[in-house]
């Protein structure tokens, strides 16, 4: 086990991550403490972690015995590198007050406010991807500005006490795998501010950065039988450890308000824009993870790498990279994308990681689909294998597989979802009227017919015949 060769006993908080899940503390907590392992002055950069769940205190009720410590355990092909992470200060639980969050972030020690939410945290609107004011977090919130709850609403007040307070803005920097992450918080946040004042909106655009980040480690959900597996063999008792893929990628716009931490020392990467990254990622990672994960969820396998074991299903993905999310791509300076995807394909298939694929289905955004295929609709270009995966995914949400067993749906419109799917049966229909999802593909015609025609195939055939039927059709 790889030690801090810093005093975990000595790190200051520059840094308030909202959202400290497994990811945060597999990705940007742990570049943060490889830094400090190089140089003392990054002490200043501690984080402190918050929770807007309630379900948020079993992980600060695990952490903070711990003094905030906690073991990261990474798998390749080579075998596993364990390290004790001592990045994170402190966390702070805001599901019922966020009283103490709103004091730490409007700090003038803090200067950098991070995200990972997932995009329904962000509160947008599907149709328009701007803030949605009717929504109930953020209806409630600027009914009682000073008391919020959404991540939006904290960031608004937080810069009003640092406004009021003539005090520095600090950068907001989004984690989350959203298509231009750090313009649409912007946006997000001006258009709050705007309801709530315009002064505080020209002082928000004026003074705050929101840089767009590209993030990118596979880090599945913790099982008991991982924290068993670290205590007999490393003798580490943790009550909540993390378990991630050796690969990491992290790419930053380098615009921030008041400093930063260098953590280009430690492997990111500062550019001056990330969006070739941001896409490249998106399209060819986190479509092709939702594109195999319904199929596979109702074929019968439970984890990624079993999924990749089926040489249809990876022949799927391989076919999906190459001939419709690949070729939306903007130019990508320095990477080779032919060996990107090939690695890909062998990340997935690490069964070392053990991903589950209900993970996948319950973390993937429907837009990672959806805006490859708009591209697409609008080049009048094919959109077979990517309305494949949507009609998978519709046929999942219905909530029981093939045998009638039951799916267990994780998703905020979950019973509608199961609703409008059990009615359609083999027409989409009801399901891509829900224009909180699908917005005005539910009236393109070629969106429409591509989907209806692959969920007809499924309930018709079943998953696996549909897509084998769709490989002789595509040739792949």
């Amino acid at each position: 086990m790889r030690l801090p060769v810093y005093d975990p006993a000595a790190v200051r908080a520059g840094i308030v991550h909202i959202g400290l899940g497994g990811f945060h503390r597999a990705h940007m907590a742990r570049y943060t403490h490889e830094l400090m392992n190089l140089d003392a002055g990054a002490l200043e950069w501690g984080i402190t972690g918050a929770g807007l769940l309630p379900g948020d205190a079993r992980l600060h009720a695990a952490l903070a015995p711990q003094d905030w410590l906690y073991t990261l355990v990474e798998r390749g092909a080579a075998g596993e590198d364990v390290s004790l992470i001592g990045s994170l200060a402190g966390m702070i639980l805001a599901a019922g007050d966020s009283a103490a969050l709103l004091d730490a972030m409007a700090r003038a020690e803090t200067r950098i406010v991070s995200l990972t939410v997932t995009s329904h945290g962000y509160c947008l609107s599907p149709a328009t991807k701007r803030l949605d004011p009717a929504h109930p977090l953020i209806a409630a919130d600027l009914a009682d500005p000073e008391h919020p709850h959404s991540a939006v609403g904290l960031i608004a007040e937080a810069c009003r006490r640092r406004m009021l307070g003539d005090r520095p803005a600090f950068t907001a920097l989004s984690c989350d795998n959203i298509e231009h992450n750090g313009r649409v918080l912007a946006q997000a946040v001006l258009d709050y501010a705007a309801l709530r004042s315009p002064e505080l909106a020209e002082w928000i655009a004026r003074e705050a950065r929101f840089p767009s980040t590209m993030v990118d480690r596979i880090t599945p959900v913790t099982r008991a039988g991982d924290i068993a597996g670290l205590a007999a063999n490393y003798g580490i008792d943790d009550g909540w450890p993390v378990f991630s893929e050796s690969f990491t990628q992290w790419v930053i716009e380098d615009d921030f308000a008041d400093g930063r931490p260098d953590w280009d020392r430690v492997g990111a990467q500062f550019v001056p824009d990330v969006a070739p990254y941001e896409r490249m990622k998106l399209r060819l990672l986190n479509a092709s993870h939702l594109a195999i994960a319904g199929p596979a969820r109702l074929i019968g396998y439970s984890y990624i790498h079993e999924a990749m074991g089926d040489d249809l299903l990876r022949r799927y993905m391989a076919a999906l990279m190459e001939r419709e999310t690949g070729p939306t791509l903007l130019p990508v300076p320095g990477v080779d994308l032919a060996a990107y995807k090939a690695t890909l394909i062998d990340r997935f298939a690490n069964p070392a990681i053990q991903d589950g694929v209900d993970r996948v289905n319950a973390d993937a955004a429907l837009n990672y689909l959806l805006d490859p295929i708009r591209d697409r609709l609008a080049a009048r270009e094919p959109i077979d294998l990517l309305a494949f995966g949507v009609a998978a995914w519709i046929r999942r949400v219905r909530g029981r597989d093939q045998e009638g067993r039951t799916i267990e749906v994780s998703h905020p419109l979950a019973a509608l979802l199961r609703e409008r799917a059990e009615a359609g049966g083999s027409d989409p229909a009801p399901v891509l009227a829900i224009g909180a999802l699908f917005g005005n593909l539910a009236g393109d015609p070629v969106f429409v017919a591509s989907v209806g025609k692959q969920l007809a195939s499924i309930y018709a055939v079943g998953m696996r015949a549909a897509l084998t039927a769709l490989a002789r059709e595509l040739g792949f």
